[in-house]
């Protein structure tokens, strides 16, 4: 893991400084574990049943649906989890940035509403694009395990 303050341009003000640097893993972590949440929230309905969404995937392309609509409700619900917890914290956030990058096709393309249908769709991709990238922080799973992907 990086300490990501190190890799900060200084301040402009370094007087505040002070007060935003303690709170800088905490704000990280804030954003993960809301991320996560809401992934498990809006994926709650889809592990209850996950071959609800059958048609959808289909409808998008992906062949089987029986195998695709499961995979969608365990990468969003399970994969939430996993988020929100900070465990395998790159694996989890990536795929759940792949399930994004196609609901921005789906809305942006599928269904013609272009960026104001995709919009939200982008900012979630980017957001689990963040986290794949950087992993989880010091108030992780991953982190007291002293291992991350």
């Amino acid at each position: 893991m990086t300490d990501i303050s190190s890799n900060r341009p200084p301040a402009m003000l370094p007087a505040l400084q002070k007060l935003y640097l303690p709170f800088d893993a905490t704000a990280e972590t804030l954003l993960r574990v809301v991320a996560g949440v809401l992934l498990v929230t809006h994926g709650y309905g889809k592990i209850i049943n996950p071959f609800g969404a059958v048609g959808m995937v289909e409808g998008l392309g992906f062949y089987p649906g029986v195998f695709w609509s499961p995979l969608l409700s365990a990468t969003e619900f399970f994969g939430g989890i996993l988020v929100a917890i900070g465990l395998f914290t790159r694996p989890a956030s990536f795929a759940a940035m792949i399930v994004l990058l196609v609901t921005v096709y789906f809305h942006g393309v599928v269904t013609g509403e272009g960026l104001a249908g995709a919009e939200k769709s982008i900012l979630w991709a980017a957001i689990f694009l963040f986290f794949a990238v950087r992993g989880s922080n010091s108030q992780s799973v991953d982190a007291k395990l002293g291992r991350q992907i």
